[in-house]
């Protein structure tokens, strides 16, 4: 199989081979036994149309509340355009690339399996979508996440119809006027096609592949901060020595503490005598709250790894035991929870990290207050510390819990829903509030660190050589939200990997 491609139908996917996918935009493919599969179910469900009475929903019938309504035998090709075109009622703001890029990844894998009956040329179809960057436009809001993702998943099947929008080299064009550009035509849907592209969770999965993939990234960002938080604060190292972790053995905890001590193994402040008894909490109790953190991420981490290599659909096409089931493998309540545990988790990485913004500011061992020279007449550092709060409490808004919520629809026969897109789509501001927390932390940190005039661990003199090439020290009062975009940029386009272990 050519390297150029990448087979997005092989057995087991783990989280990271689709951050490389899209880091390397590699195109992809399907491997011959996956297409074998596809076809074999394909026939197994025109056989069983073609040859039986029987009602199979979404195939002969109508959808949720009209399950038991038949549909004529010539009208049930049309049925599934009827059923893309009527579910495309999304609203709000347009899907992050990015997000669409992973959501049509995600819905071409769980086809390839061959439990959903559609033939391989709707699965190509997609695939060439993928391939040349032709993204349909989706929206955020319109899915309860039972029945998967109706709405945000009409949006990405209109352009099979040639209807919608799509997002080409960056520019949003109507369907019909992108596919004259690139001579493509619409196609026409077989059985269950409709039906087979709208089930399926792959919106919310796509954002917890992706928040989950930043939540990593986040958490060993935010120990290299906090280490410079604690070297320009004077800690003491006592807390995070083995001892302490040995009496309890949580594995972020250890993990953590670990961590901070190898990012400050050879540094002279903080390994030395302290005339300070004991630090606040904020600095002290690093591995009990980032630790907690990284158990929630590696937990969250298992849900997705599972999530992306199951198949989503209803209903399922069995063709090695030749039966149909009618099922709900589509219902998105294990990954609304854990998208909100891991909204909760950041959001407790981020309001840790504001405090410990409170405290360098605060004017505490030997430190100017707000980190500026000629404190009154300049303000300095002083509302920086501000945002960040006013950020932390909007995380703690967002970190309420969107999967103890249902409402029911469709007449009462989907009557109870994960609202899993909600939990994704706002566990995604949590994710970029938090890396605006820890770019506010790492300016007033960077500050406080080079008030010091100290010898700084060889981990953290690299970084922030690094980092003063783009935020330099501050002597004056100046606009801030300048240089906290810049942080917010820098941090951003860190390769961690060149400072840290990263554990996979």
């Amino acid at each position: 199989m050519s390297k150029k491609y990448f087979d997005i139908s092989k057995k087991n996917l783990y989280l990271t081979e689709f951050e490389s996918l899209l880091n390397t935009q590699q195109k992809i493919l399907i491997n011959p036994t996956s297409i074998s599969k596809i076809n074999k179910s394909n026939i197994f469900l025109n056989d069983t149309i073609n040859q039986e009475d029987s009602l199979i929903y979404g195939v002969n019938t109508g959808f949720g509340s009209l399950c038991e309504t038949e549909v004529e035998k010539d009208k049930i090709k049309l049925l599934q355009e009827n059923l893309i075109l009527s579910h495309a009622c999304g609203t709000g703001e347009i899907v992050p690339e990015h997000i669409v890029q992973l959501i049509l990844l995600l819905k071409i894998r769980s086809l390839s399996f061959g439990f959903s009956g559609v033939r391989i040329e709707l699965i190509s179809e997609l695939i060439d979508y993928y391939n040349l960057g032709l993204l349909p436009v989706i929206y955020e809001q319109g899915s309860l996440g039972a029945s998967g993702d109706l709405a945000p998943l009409a949006h990405l099947s209109l352009p099979l119809l040639g209807k919608g929008e799509v997002s080409l080299n960056g520019k949003v064009l109507k369907t019909s006027n992108a596919f004259k550009k690139m001579n493509r035509k619409p196609i026409a849907l077989s059985y269950k096609e409709g039906l087979a592209l709208l089930n399926g969770t792959q919106f919310m999965t796509a954002y917890g592949v992706w928040c989950t993939l930043s939540a990593k990234r986040l958490y060993y960002l935010s120990n290299l901060i906090a280490a410079i938080s604690l070297e320009a604060f004077q800690c003491n190292n006592n807390p995070f020595i083995n001892l302490v972790s040995k009496i309890r053995p949580h594995p972020g905890q250890i993990y953590t503490s670990e961590l901070i001590l190898s990012i400050l193994k050879d540094s002279d402040v903080f390994n030395s005598n302290k005339k300070y008894v004991q630090d606040p909490y904020s600095f002290r109790c690093i591995p009990q709250v980032h630790g907690a953190c990284f158990d929630v991420i590696s937990h969250v981490e298992s849900v997705f790894n599972t999530e992306i290599n199951s198949v989503t659909d209803n209903p399922n096409v069995f063709a090695e035991e030749k039966i149909i089931v009618s099922a709900g493998n589509f219902h998105g309540q294990i990954l609304a929870m854990a998208m909100d545990y891991l909204a909760i988790s950041l959001c407790e990485i981020g309001s840790i990290s504001e405090r410990r913004v409170y405290k360098l500011i605060s004017g505490d061992r030997e430190l100017p207050p707000y980190l500026i020279d000629n404190p009154g007449l300049n303000s300095g550092f002083m509302i920086s510390q501000y945002t960040a709060a006013s950020i932390v409490s909007q995380n703690k808004q967002y970190a309420t819990p969107a999967s103890v919520d249902s409402i029911m629809s469709s007449n009462g026969q989907e009557d109870h829903v994960s609202m899993g897109a909600n939990a994704a789509t706002k566990l995604y501001k949590v994710v970029d509030n938090l890396n605006t927390i820890l770019s506010i932390e790492l300016l007033n940190a960077a500050q406080a660190i080079d008030l010091r005039n100290i010898k700084k661990s060889s981990i953290i003199r690299r970084f922030l050589n690094s980092y003063r090439k783009e935020v330099p020290f501050i002597n004056s009062d100046t606009q801030l939200s300048l240089y906290i975009n810049k942080t917010k940029s820098f941090i951003d386009d860190y390769d961690i990997n060149k400072l840290l272990k990263i554990r996979n």
